[in-house]
C-alpha cells in the first residue's frame, strides 16, 4: 500500500512574526498545512494521508481537518510528531502500522508541510519511481553557484553546478526499510542526520531524482510566505 506523510512537527521559529507554527499562517484564505493535505487528497493510490503534528497542536489539527477536510476525515490520521524530522517520520509510520501492519513493499510519500504548491505530477513520479528503486528524492537542478565554506569565514570549494540539485520534497521510500536503518544509527548519527535520504545513502542504497518544479517553495521565511501569497493570488 501507499501512504503519505506529512511533516509538521515543528513550531516555525525561523518565521518570527507569530508564536503560531508556520503550517498553520493563512495562505488565501485557508491554512497552509490544508493546501497541502489537499494535493494529496486527488492522488488516489494513497491509501491514508497520516499528519505529525508537535503534540502543543494535535487538538488544533484535528479542529482543522474537522473545519476544512471533514468529507476526507477517513483518509487522514493526525499524530504526535517526534522531536525532529525523521523521529517524526518514525511516529508516522509506527501509528501507520498500528491501523494496518507494515508488509515489505508499503510505500512512504514524506512531504514538508509547509510545501503547499508541490504538483502531483512530481508527486506521482516519486511514486512510480518508489516501486522500482530504494528511495527517491525530489530536486531541482542547482541555479545558482554553491560555495563550499568549511570555516564560514573562507571558500573551501565552489563545486561544478551542472552536478549539484537543490533537494525537495517529497522524499519517498519502503516504511520497514527506513526503521531498519533509522533504528541502526546511534544517538550522535540520529542528531547529525537530519534528511531521510542521507540515511539511505549511506547504507549504500541508490536514490532516484524525481523531477521537482522551482515553484515548490519551502515556506520558512517572512519573504517566502509573501511570495507564497503572491503566487495564490495569480492563480
Amino acid at each position: 500500500m501507499i501512504y503519505a506523510g506529512i511533516l509538521a512537527g515543528g513550531t516555525g521559529s525561523r518565521m518570527g512574526i507569530t508564536d503560531m507554527p508556520k503550517q498553520f499562517l493563512d495562505l488565501g484564505g485557508r491554512p497552509i498545512l490544508i493546501h497541502t493535505v489537499e494535493k494529496f487528497l486527488l492522488v488516489h493510490e494513497i491509501q491514508k494521508i497520516v499528519l505529525g503534528i508537535h503534540p502543543d497542536w494535535v487538538t488544533y489539527t484535528e479542529d482543522l481537518v474537522d473545519k476544512y477536510l471533514a468529507s476526507y476525515k477517513e483518509r487522514i490520521l493526525v499524530v504526535e510528531g517526534g522531536s525532529d524530522r525523521n523521529s517524526t517520520i518514525e511516529n508516522i509510520i509506527l501509528a501507520i502500522d498500528k491501523v494496518q501492519p507494515l508488509t515489505d513493499e508499503d510505500i512512504i510519500v514524506t512531504h514538508d508541510s509547509v510545501r503547499p504548491f508541490v504538483s502531483l505530477k512530481t508527486i506521482q513520479e516519486n511514486i512510480e519511481l518508489a516501486k522500482s528503486h530504494d528511495v527517491v528524492d525530489t530536486v531541482v537542478e542547482a541555479t545558482d553557484t554553491i560555495v563550499q565554506s568549511l570555516d564560514n569565514t573562507f571558500i573551501t570549494d565552489i563545486p561544478e553546478r551542472q552536478y549539484l540539485y537543490q533537494g525537495q520534497t517529497p522524499q519517498t521510500f519502503k516504511m520497514k526499510d527506513f526503521l531498519t536503518l533509522y533504528h541502526d544509527l546511534s544517538d550522535q548519527q540520529k542528531e547529525v542526520l537530519t534528511d531521510a535520504c542521507k540515511i539511505f545513502v549511506i547504507n549504500g542504497k541508490k536514490v532516484a531524482l524525481a523531477k521537482g518544479e522551482y515553484s515548490n517553495i519551502k515556506i520558512t521565511t517572512i519573504t517566502d510566505l509573501k511570495i507564497a501569497r503572491g503566487m495564490i493570488e495569480d492563480n
